[in-house]
């Protein structure tokens, strides 16, 4: 894999262990997320899904190469063609399960960013391997890394913060007290 690839590549194969490792705990909002588009599910269906998906981001993350970077490819593409779906059909009102509890439902920007990995996964399956992402040095190795957790940290972000900052709950901070202001220049009285 070429070094510009790793820290991305690596990103999206934590986010994989990130978002399979809640699903395994608590399958439900992922049974009721594909129910809602007409998919068929189960507990343990989603629990073995689940668990492909830790495995399958573990092993990239451990020994990326041409084959799993395929699967990682595979893994995002059909989580994109699921938010598609979803944002199509009107389904999944709540979350997947894909971040534990937090209420994340499908959004334009979770399948920009599902698409963006699929698509960067699947360059990093046409890359010829020349060796596994960690450099022989230290300084890059950190860097990588580095690199890489903030990657991961923003695509985190898009997925499962952005969708609840709407300009709604943005105002919705509270009701205003008697005295307090609620516009510029009046108050609440």
């Amino acid at each position: 894999m070429s070094g510009e690839l790793a820290a991305p590549f690596l990103a999206a194969s934590a986010l994989l262990v990130g978002a399979g490792v809640p699903k395994l705990g608590d399958p439900m909002p992922l049974v009721r997320a594909l129910r809602s588009t007409g998919l068929p599910a189960g507990r343990g269906l989603v629990r073995v899904v689940a668990g492909l998906e830790v495995v399958l981001g573990l092993w990239a993350v451990a020994l990326p190469g041409v084959v799993n970077a395929a699967l990682v490819c595979t893994a995002y593409l059909v989580f994109t063609g699921f938010v598609a779906l979803a944002l199509k059909r009107g389904g999944v009102l709540g979350s997947c399960g894909c971040f534990g509890k937090a209420d994340t439902p499908p959004t334009r920007s979770h399948l920009a960013v599902t698409g963006a990995l699929a698509g960067l996964a699947g360059l990093v399956a046409l890359t010829p391997e020349r060796a596994a992402w960690t450099p022989v040095t230290a300084l890059p190795t950190v860097g990588t890394l580095a690199l890489a957790a903030l990657i991961t940290f923003l695509a985190w972000q898009a997925l499962a913060v952005l969708p609840t900052v709407t300009p709604a709950a943005v105002r919705s901070t509270g009701p205003a007290t008697k005295g307090t202001a609620t516009t510029a220049g009046t108050t609440n009285r």
